[in-house]
């Protein structure tokens, strides 16, 4: 049953990562499914069109990812969201710190989804918000060869320059991925404190990024 959840999170990752891995152009003017849509379509059909990717590079998944995450995603929400109350007593180099390598944390989760990608069809649900709205839900289902999978993603829209949709939150199979982090990073944070986080944090970065043997 684990197994299978895991599976299913993975496989739901890969849309997440799609949605964080083009620049988000023209997203001032668009409706913020039809931007999940777009950008997931795109990516994917590009990740299926890399034979490189398609091989198990992951070095060059982590590299498109990384390099192409934060201009759509509001991170410093995420990370704050996932370490909870203790974010506001961490101090700023704590709160650097705990940005750096939860970043990398998530590279790596969605690098990892995105080199397994495989062919799959993403179903829209219609959107319920008001032209107003500042944040919204928009909900999708994902297709393929296995069983379907719920994911749906929080977006806040940005003022200013460069305006348009962030997401900063995601739901897979009725699980919120912050809230989950939230869990984890709680035990550790009561356990030995921020800087306790980071480190578990840093070597469970570490032990990732060490080459795995066969």
């Amino acid at each position: 049953m684990k197994r299978t959840f895991l599976r299913q999170i993975l496989a739901a990752s890969v849309v997440l990562a799609t949605a964080f891995a083009a620049p988000m152009a023209y997203a001032g003017d668009e409706a913020p499914d039809a931007l999940i849509k777009r950008l997931s379509t795109e990516v994917l059909d590009s990740i299926k069109s890399d034979n490189a990717i398609r091989a198990g590079d992951m070095a060059k998944v982590v590299a498109l990812v990384d390099s192409r995450i934060m201009p759509n995603v509001n991170f410093q929400r995420m990370t704050s969201s996932a370490v909870g109350p203790a974010w506001r007593q961490a101090t700023p180099e704590q709160q650097k710190r705990l940005q750096e390598e939860f970043k990398i944390l998530l590279v790596r989760t969605y690098a990892g989804a995105l080199a397994q990608v495989s062919d799959q069809l993403i179903i829209m649900k219609p959107l319920r918000a008001a032209p107003e709205d500042k944040e919204v839900l928009v909900r999708s289902e994902i297709k393929g060869s296995g069983e379907s999978i719920q994911l749906d993603y929080r977006l806040e829209k940005t003022p200013g320059q460069g305006a348009g949709w962030r997401i900063y939150n995601l739901n897979v199979l009725g699980v919120w991925l912050v809230e989950t982090y939230r869990s984890q990073f709680a035990s550790e944070i009561n356990a030995k404190g921020i800087d306790g986080l980071i480190a578990a944090l840093a070597e469970r970065n570490k032990a990732n990024s060490s080459p795995k043997k066969a």
